[in-house]
């Protein structure tokens, strides 16, 4: 039985928290909200409690996990030597949405990094995170809260559906502020590598630190999470449409409606009167989709949707985030329909 304890997010209960840590110190697994999307935490230093997330979410064991800390010190456990790019970096994003790729330390546990000589680390910027780390006296790795492939949580209610039973407790903190994943960033090389991006932008990265590249090969992109395998998905197929008039939108979405309920999730009205469209319409702006995009899709599917078809948006800045994330979700994607 899954425990789940409701925390005010801005004065969380210190008992809470503690009993919470009390079970990541003795090899459970505890989700928690974040400022992104809700993760599954175990004390990353003990192999067999981190061998528990990658059960308990079904996660293939060559998907790294990110290890998250609480202050500069602890960080040191999880780590070798920082790099002054990697300082810079962490002073001025932390805490906040940027996970660091940096040496590791080789007393977290090996299955964290899937075998290799780097971890993925960064600072929530979360007050029941921050506490529950500090709490727990100990480095937490910590995946999204869901089943493996599914739309990240971004509310409690998202990880009791997917893992009631197979964790111990979920700590419900509301809605994440963010809503999608953080952006992974190697500092192992120079220039540094944006290995999965997120809310700080590629642009943002570099006014700090100079020349910042964008990982193409396999062989790069292994070092972070949520890049290989299929993710952000929901149990019904996606059709993604990246660009569109309301005219092409309202024929694609006639067509698919012929065959049963259709999810619609963009920012045009769907323009169409029909008992088995549901839509969900969004303001045409990155902060709106991210925020709602994984809730969305949840929703839909909930609703009975056969086929959820998204409209796109503009993949400058913060956009690129949830371009991506849509991008890995979609069955089918369907780049012009003007």
């Amino acid at each position: 039985m899954t425990v789940l304890v409701r925390l005010d997010p801005e004065w969380p209960d210190s008992d809470l928290i503690e009993s919470a840590a009390s079970i990541i110190r003795n090899g459970g697994l505890v989700a928690f909200p974040t400022e992104t999307v809700y993760g599954l935490g175990a004390d990353a230093m003990n192999e067999a409690a981190v061998q528990r997330i990658f059960e308990a979410k079904g996660r293939p064991a060559d998907n790294p996990l990110i290890v998250h800390v609480c202050s500069t010190e602890m960080l040191g456990t999880a780590v070798g030597r920082l790099s002054e790019k990697a300082r810079l970096l962490a002073e001025r994003f932390w805490p906040g949405p940027l996970t660091l790729v940096l040496a590791r330390n080789s007393k977290v546990a090996a299955s964290v990094s899937s075998g290799l000589d780097t971890v993925a680390v960064r600072m929530p910027g979360c007050r029941i995170a921050l506490d529950l780390i500090s709490s727990a006296g100990t480095p937490v790795a910590a995946p999204s809260g869901n089943t493996s492939g599914r739309p990240s949580p971004t509310t409690a209610a998202h990880v009791f559906s997917d893992l009631d039973g197979r964790i111990d407790m979920i700590l419900d903190g509301g809605t994440t502020n963010i809503g999608i994943e953080s952006t992974v960033l190697d500092v192992t090389t120079d220039p540094p590598l944006i290995l999965r991006p997120g809310w700080i932008t590629r642009e943002q990265l570099a006014e700090s630190v100079g020349q910042v590249e964008i990982a193409r090969s396999e062989e790069e992109l292994k070092r972070s999470p949520g890049t290989r395998h299929r993710h952000y998905t929901p149990r019904v197929p996606v059709i993604l449409i990246e660009q569109t008039t309301p005219h092409s939108l309202g024929e694609i979405l006639k067509r698919h409606l012929k065959h049963g309920k259709v999810g619609f999730i963009g920012h045009s009205p769907a323009g169409l009167d029909d008992p088995r469209l549901q839509a969900v319409i969004l303001r045409n702006d990155a902060r709106d989709y991210a925020h709602s995009i994984y809730a969305a899709l949840r929703e839909l599917e909930d609703q009975g949707a056969q086929l959820v078809v998204v409209q796109g948006i503009s993949d400058k800045g913060e956009g690129a985030a949830v371009m991506d994330r849509l991008r890995r979700a979609a069955s089918e994607i369907i780049r012009n329909s003007e």
